[in-house]
Order: structure tokens, then sequence, then C-alpha cells
């Protein structure tokens, strides 16, 4: 049997380069997607996760305030979707995404969407590389030809996204048990290592946008991801807990907190299916951390700097010019803030 090797983010840095950039504002992270929405600048190459406690109407308009995405969760009725939609596509116009599944009512929920206007539908399913993915996405793009975009995934290898797009999807969303609430790979022992699988997924002679999703904690880890070869990171826990996520803040003496929860989690499922499945997720609290614009803010200076620390004005040229280093574990120490002791 052969073993190879799987990098973390955590494993790799970026070597610093010669910069002639004088100012972070001279770098553009901005990002499109492919289909329908190939003319539309992101101008952050960031995406909110269609989990319940992410992404509804605050979340999605506030995305698009700030030139992200936001993506709806589908673990609602179909009329409930459509009034988050209608909300933010009311603010926003067009710049709206709504998950559905493989299964189920997800041709019914998809025409419903497609026609109050969301031209965005993300595919939304743990394993993605599936008989059932092949069948809806088939299916999706038979009925409403090019006149979607069709994100779909997850998958963490290059023959799953290979065959994601080969099956009709537009953009694919690449990891798999990596996020922070996510206990797949526990669960399971499937999975291959996040950046991994933007490295495998990079080397493809596909061209659809690639979508880091989990696993990524800070800023760094987002510029990892786009020097890999992701077009996007789709984010929860950095998003978890800001104003515009949904639920109802809790007091303790500790401080103000949110509920997050993954959507394979014992609560999740007996809340949305009643009864459990597979438990792939866990449920808490994170701190409250203010307005999700505040959190973006910050990103985007990390994501700048990191451009400028490559010599990078665009993503394109920080993927051409992006030299990485594995690090051993000391490094990784010192990579991290810390108190020397002597």
């Amino acid at each position: 049997m052969e073993f190879r090797e799987g990098l973390a983010y955590n494993d790799v840095l970026l070597e610093p380069q010669y910069s002639d950039i004088k100012s972070r504002t001279e770098v553009d992270i901005s990002s499109n997607l492919s289909g329908p929405y190939a003319h539309v600048n992101f101008r952050l190459p960031i995406v909110a996760s269609p989990m319940d406690t992410i992404t509804e109407e605050e979340m999605g308009v506030a995305m698009w305030q700030e030139g992200g995405l936001g993506v709806v969760h589908r673990y609602n009725t179909i009329s409930r979707q459509l009034e988050i939609m209608n909300h933010i596509i009311v603010a926003s116009g067009t710049n709206a995404a709504a998950a559905i599944g493989t299964s189920g009512d997800y041709l019914e929920r998809a025409s419903a969407l497609f026609e109050m206007g969301v031209r965005i539908l993300c595919v939304d399913v743990a394993h993605g590389h599936h008989i059932l993915m092949k069948k809806a996405l088939t299916e999706l793009r038979a009925t409403f030809g090019d006149s979607v975009h069709l994100m779909a995934g997850n998958i963490a290898t290059l023959e799953g996204y290979n065959d994601l797009v080969d099956w009709g999807a537009d953009s694919v969303r690449c990891n798999i048990g990596g996020g922070s609430i996510c206990s797949t790979r526990v669960q399971t022992g499937h999975g291959v290592p996040g950046l991994q699988t933007i490295f495998d997924c990079a080397r493809s002679d596909r061209n659809a946008p690639i979508i880091a999703d989990g696993g990524i904690r800070n800023s760094g880890d987002i510029v990892k991801a786009l020097a890999a070869g992701a077009d996007f990171v789709m984010l929860g826990s950095l998003l978890a807990g800001t104003d515009e996520s949904p639920g109802d803040t809790i007091n303790t003496r500790e401080g103000k907190y949110k509920s997050y929860r993954g959507m394979a989690s014992k609560d999740a499922q007996i809340e949305w299916r009643g009864k459990t499945a597979s438990l792939e997720g866990i449920a808490t609290t994170v701190p409250c951390k203010g307005p999700v614009g505040d959190v973006l803010e910050e990103l985007e200076r990390g994501i700048r700097s990191g451009f400028s620390y490559t010599g990078a004005r665009t993503l394109q040229e920080l993927q051409s010019k992006a030299r990485f280093i594995r690090q051993t574990a000391s490094g990784q120490t010192e990579s991290s803030t810390h108190i020397l002791k002597s």
C-alpha cells in the first residue's frame, strides 16, 4: 500500500519576496465566478457558509454590501428559504445564492428559487463525489441550462473535482471534514488535509473556480488557500458570533455568546429531520464578535498584506509568484504568537 503526504494550512508558509507595492491599497484581491456570474466582480473572495447559524437574511445582505457572497442554508422549508432570499434580493439585486440538496425536494426548491430570480444554486452535501450529486447536477443543468451558476461540493480529491465539473458544476467546494465543528474525519476516518485538497484540485485542466471550504482559521490561511489555487474561501467559524449571524444572543457571566453548530450535529439533525443519522458535527457557542463588517475588514487587511509580501497586486499574480516552504513542528510554534520563557 502506498502512502502520500497531505499538507494542512499550518504545515506551510509562503516565502516573502521582493515587493514594489508601497501601499495595501494597490492590491486587488477580487475574484470572479464562472457561468452567468463570470462578469460579476466580487471585491472580497469570501463566501459565507450555508449553515443555519451563519447565513440567513442579515448575513446575506451584509456579505453583498462588503463585496462577498452569502449562501443561504437549505435547512428550512421552501417557503422560508424563499422569504429569506426575497429579502436579500430586494437589497442586493441578483447577488444572492441559495443551497439545495441532492434528494427529496431539491428540484422543486431549485425551481422555486429560480423563478424568484436566484441565479446561484449551491448543491450542498457532505460527500459530493457521489452518484446522487451526478444525478442532481445533470438534472439541474438540463432544467436550467446555462442560466444558473451551479456551485457544488464538497469533494476532497482531484478526481472528485474533475467529475463534478464534468457533471455540470460551475464552481466546486473543496475539502471534507476540515471545519472547526465538523467531525467527519474523526467519525469516518476519511478526508484529505484542506490545503492539500487545494493543491491537488489546482492541478486540474478544468477551469471551474475552486472554493476552499473548511479549516481556515485566520487571514494567513486565506492567503495560503488563494496562493495554492483557490479562487474563493468559504467561511463558517470566522463569521460565527457576529451580529448578522442567525440566533439569539446568550448572556452569561463570562460575556455574550451565540450558537454555532455543524449541520450534521445532533442538535441540527433533530431540529430539521426529527431524528439523527451519522453524527459528523458538534454544536457549541462562540463569543459575540460585533458587526461582520468589522471581521471582514480585519481579514481584508491581512489578505492585502499577504499579497504584498509576495509582491502580488492580483490573485493571478499571487498564484504565479507564490513559493511555499514546509515548516517543522518547531517552525509552527515559532510562527504562532508566543511568549519566550527562559
